[in-house]
């Protein structure tokens, strides 16, 4: 078998509870009141990508959709505004998913950029769609930073998934 290239170890199993809590933390992150800056990361696109991309079967389209309801909720912005980003975003990343993998985390962000500037554009949109002013030029900030922070998450969030170096002589893995 074949073996992608930016994967240079095997990877324990996620487990469940742990995919669920990185989501309420990003959750929790984004409902700090950090007052109305544009430029600050969405933690939560963030963290829904990586799980998309990591684990299209559990992490997918609704739970993007359902925590983007959330968002708006929280926000009190226009119903569905982040529900249709982070959707639209998880569909991207599952989608790519396979292809991304054969990348280390470096090459990965650059190639998530795309997808982050997407879920901005379709919530920038929509707002203007609606009415509400444009936020400025320090809007675009936030998907680089995204995608800047792309290494830190692939390092944080696969930490737990990794094997313990245990030198075995007669255990090949």
């Amino acid at each position: 078998m074949i073996m992608p290239r930016g994967n240079d170890e095997l990877l324990l199993p996620v487990r469940p509870l742990f995919i669920a809590l990185t989501l309420l933390g990003a959750f929790a992150l984004n409902l700090l009141p950090l007052g109305r800056q544009p430029a600050m990361p969405d933690w939560l696109a963030l963290v829904l990508a990586f799980w998309g991309v990591h684990q299209p079967r559990r992490v997918g389209i609704g739970w993007s959709f359902g925590f983007g309801l959330l968002m708006d909720v929280h926000q009190g912005a226009l119903l569905g505004q982040h529900a249709l980003a982070y959707a639209l975003l998880g569909f991207a990343a599952i989608s790519i998913h396979r292809r991304l993998l054969w990348f280390g985390p470096a090459a990965q962000a650059l190639q998530i950029l795309p997808l982050f500037l997407a879920a901005h554009g379709v919530q920038l949109l929509v707002r203007v769609v609606a009415g509400d002013a444009f936020p400025g030029w320090p809007f675009l900030f936030s998907p680089v930073l995204e995608a800047a922070l792309w290494p830190l998450a692939t390092l944080v969030l696969l930490a737990p998934q990794r094997r313990a170096p245990d030198p075995d002589e007669n255990r090949p893995l």
